[in-house]
């Protein structure tokens, strides 16, 4: 009995998160999820995908597909995650996934799916384009999260409700079947998540939209410099101790992130001291900085990401690792879907 719970206890937890390649990732991207990734990795059993049939839904051109899923493996790598510590896998070379998304959708109702939030959005965005796999976007999520048995997945607000969604697939298939997929919930470290708002001060920054607001992990030092220059300022705070803008809070945020605390003290408190008539926060100096510490943050993921890219044999070779990695837990998870709903017959 002790060497079962000796044993129960070293089993890790699985924790699983997928991007779509439709975009370059950006500081949100890594203050928001990678730098947990990292952590992740040494405490758990860490699942990271590309997500390329997902992008089929809304990018059916797939000239640049190939590229971008090499350039997201690459970046993640770059990031900090471990392809020997984790499964960093592309979606469509785990053929399970597609199966278990087959049994899951006699589960799915369409009523259900149209009522999403996403899809919703989604047919606003592309009304020319409203196709079987947008409607069904939330239970091929959910397969990719229940075929490793997934219990924590690190998503933000916005995924939220698919969450929910993938928790009451596995509902109905454990009642259906009996009880075979363990019930995901949403994790993150303990407090808020960083959030990295646009350069505009106009909502989050985008993967693919407001490029010139965004901080790529591609961008180069000057065009960084460019970006921060030309962020959203106003005259001053009329008053000492006056409440910040969004857009000014962004940079000081931003600033916390890269610089160190004595440079974001000093900004802070040239910002308390300001008032009308006596404005001694020069945000032209404060953005200088600002860029100038964003750029030695930026440059050696950028350089690292840049470097494998051009080393295509290395990332196939660890594309292919993590494909059998994430197979063998598949193959698992489907031989016990199979079994429960009957369809082994010899």
């Amino acid at each position: 009995m002790k060497k079962r719970l000796i044993f129960a206890a070293m089993v890790k937890e699985v924790v699983l998160s997928g991007i779509r390649p439709t975009g370059f990732l950006h500081l949100g991207n890594y203050f928001g999820a990678m730098r947990n990734y990292v952590r992740m990795q040494d405490e758990f059993n860490c699942y990271f995908f590309v997500a390329n049939w997902h992008s089929l839904t809304t990018h059916p051109d797939t000239k640049e597909l190939q590229a971008n899923v090499l350039r997201v493996i690459a970046e993640n790598i770059a990031c900090g995650l471990d392809p020997e510590k984790v499964a960093l896998y592309v979606q469509s070379d785990v053929p399970q996934i597609a199966e278990l998304y087959l049994y899951l959708n006699m589960m799915a109702y369409k009523g259900e799916l149209e009522k999403t939030v996403t899809f919703k959005e989604k047919v606003r965005l592309q009304p020319e384009n409203v196709n079987a796999g947008l409607l069904t976007y939330p239970v091929l999520q959910a397969a990719d999260i229940l075929i490793h048995r997934a219990v924590k997945v690190p998503v933000g607000k916005d995924q939220e409700q698919h969450l929910e969604m993938a928790r009451n697939y596995a509902e109905r298939f454990n009642h259906r079947y009996g009880e075979i997929l363990p019930l995901p919930y949403a994790f993150n470290y303990g407090g808020e998540l960083v959030k990295i708002m646009s350069l505009d001060g106009e909502g989050k920054m985008s993967k693919s939209e407001n490029q010139m607001n965004t901080l790529y992990l591609a961008d180069d030092d000057d065009v960084i410099r460019k970006k921060i220059m030309k962020a959203k300022t106003d005259g001053g705070p009329l008053t000492p101790n006056a409440p910040m803008p969004a857009y000014i809070e962004n940079l000081f945020t931003l600033m916390g992130l890269v610089s160190s605390t004595d440079t974001v003290e000093k900004f802070r408190s040239d910002y308390n001291n300001s008032s009308e008539g006596n404005c001694i926060i020069r945000y032209g100096d404060l953005k200088k900085q600002l860029a100038e510490d964003m750029a030695a943050f930026i440059k050696p993921i950028r350089e690292k990401a840049t470097d494998l890219q051009k080393d295509t044999a290395t990332l196939q070779k660890i594309m292919k690792m993590g494909a059998e990695k994430a197979g063998e837990s598949a193959s698992k998870t489907l031989t016990l879907v199979r079994s429960a709903i009957g369809m082994n017959y010899y």
